[in-house]
């Protein structure tokens, strides 16, 4: 394949799925603005303790569509229609079974749930609405991610950023209307969150009335080995999403104890900012996956080492640009969620984003990489990669910085973790380059 093909394939699929990510990634951002304005610190405190749940959700619906579409992307690629059928109905058989886990918790733990996430009486029943409503509406996030994931492997990119754009848009209005002039307060916030990916999975259903749609259910039983073979290769997406989940637990469990509510709220406009952040990286890392696998399953590794490079490149120019935004606009966005001008809150969310988001290039680099063991099938590295991210690194590190330098300590905890995952990743290469010099080149 010509070198001018590849990197137009490769622009398409990362710019597209760029696009849905930041207007995905508008559901959470449209609730904290709406939130921040209408019930203040105190919205923003329950709505950042409430985030987590949501993490585990989509991270959840990720491993479900990840994992399932990129064995259908290969035996696609391989002309085995009737397998990657089966795969895609493996991976419903998932969606069915964790959806009813989810909703079971919401009507039954949502109380100890929230209790566990640190919520006190001034914000115990806001956050626990959130979190109710939230795992109610777990059924129709994870088949959005589902059908999304499916149909971008299927050669329709543009498809799936229309319905993430339509599904935030719808999120955005209706987050208005519910919160302002119905007065739902809270409720409307996760009212309008739920049913946004209704509206993305209503623009999706016809889809699969289109000749082009490849994948159909198969007539076949819930099967092990393919359903752990979904659940392997898309498990590195589960922790991404999941670490992201699990760092937000730890750092309100510390804030809340050095700062109060108010801490609580201030990294509430770090976490609302590295949402879209973290939006753009996975919205490249999931543009080279079905580009990944496709050629993977081709055998053509030098359209692979070439996406690879196609791929760092990006991330770089990413990175400058976000960090030089958030560096020089710290001030600014602080203030827009700060409606209440509480003059603590401000300093602290300047400080906390200022100190954050110099993990850019580092988180980056992470994604893609993990993004592309999964995609050749080698989860085991993605999986320790991902591991080492958000659970064996990311915890004892902010609790050892927050003790020598309080809550400044935790913003910074975060870019050192994924500095030392970005460096033992590299080695990883190194070895795997000696190992089998058919693998990607990060230098080619």
């Amino acid at each position: 394949m010509e070198r001018k093909t590849i990197r137009r394939l490769f622009l398409k699929y990362i710019s597209l799925n760029i696009m849905g990510q930041l207007a995905y990634s508008c559901y959470t951002l449209a609730d904290t603005f709406f939130i921040a304005s209408d019930l203040g610190a105190d919205g923003l405190a329950a709505l950042n303790l409430a985030f987590p749940i949501f993490c585990f959700i989509n991270g959840t619906g990720l491993m479900i569509g990840m994992g399932g579409a990129t064995k259908y992307a290969i035996l696609k690629s391989k002309g085995e229609y009737s397998k990657s059928n089966r795969f895609f109905t493996q991976a419903l058989f998932l969606v069915f079974l964790f959806s009813a886990l989810f909703v079971i918790i919401g009507i039954f733990g949502a109380g100890v749930l929230v209790e566990l996430l640190g919520a006190d009486l001034t914000i115990f029943q806001m956050t626990k609405t959130y979190v109710q409503v939230l795992l109610l509406f777990s059924p129709a996030f994870l088949m959005n991610s589902l059908l999304q994931c499916f149909i971008r492997n299927d050669g329709a990119p543009s498809l799936a950023m229309a319905a993430m754009i339509g599904g935030s848009l719808s999120n955005i209005i209706l987050d208005y209307l519910f919160i302002f002039p119905m007065h739902m307060g809270i409720l409307g916030a996760i009212l309008a969150t739920g049913l946004a990916p209704v509206i993305s999975i209503l623009i999706l259903l016809p889809y699969f009335f289109r000749a082009k749609n490849h994948f159909h259910l198969a007539k076949c039983l819930p099967d092990k080995k393919e359903i752990l073979a979904v659940t392997a290769n898309g498990f590195p997406s589960f922790l991404v999403e999941a670490s992201s989940g699990i760092v937000m637990i730890i750092f309100n469990f510390i804030i809340l104890r050095l700062a109060g509510n108010t801490g609580v709220a201030a990294y509430g406009v770090v976490a609302a900012i590295s949402l879209v952040v973290v939006a753009i990286y996975t919205g490249l890392s999931q543009g080279l996956q079905p580009l990944f696998s496709r050629f993977y399953g081709l055998s053509d590794i030098m359209v692979v080492q070439a996406l690879w490079r196609y791929a760092l490149a990006a991330m770089l120019v990413l990175s400058c640009v976000i960090e030089l935004i958030v560096f020089y606009g710290a001030s600014f966005i602080a203030a827009a969620f700060n409606h209440e001008q509480n003059i603590l809150l401000q300093q602290m969310a300047e400080d906390g984003l200022k100190l954050y988001f110099t993990a850019c290039p580092f988180v980056g680099f992470n994604m893609v990489l993990s993004t592309y063991f999964t995609s050749v099938e080698r989860p085991m590295l993605a999986h320790f990669i991902s591991w080492m991210r958000g659970f064996l690194l990311i915890i004892p590190t902010t609790f050892m910085l927050a003790a020598i330098m309080n809550v400044n300590g935790v913003y910074i905890a975060y870019p050192v973790t994924e500095f030392i995952v970005a460096s033992i990743g590299t080695l990883f290469y190194c070895i795997n380059r000696r190992q089998n010099h058919n693998s990607f080149r990060l230098d080619d």
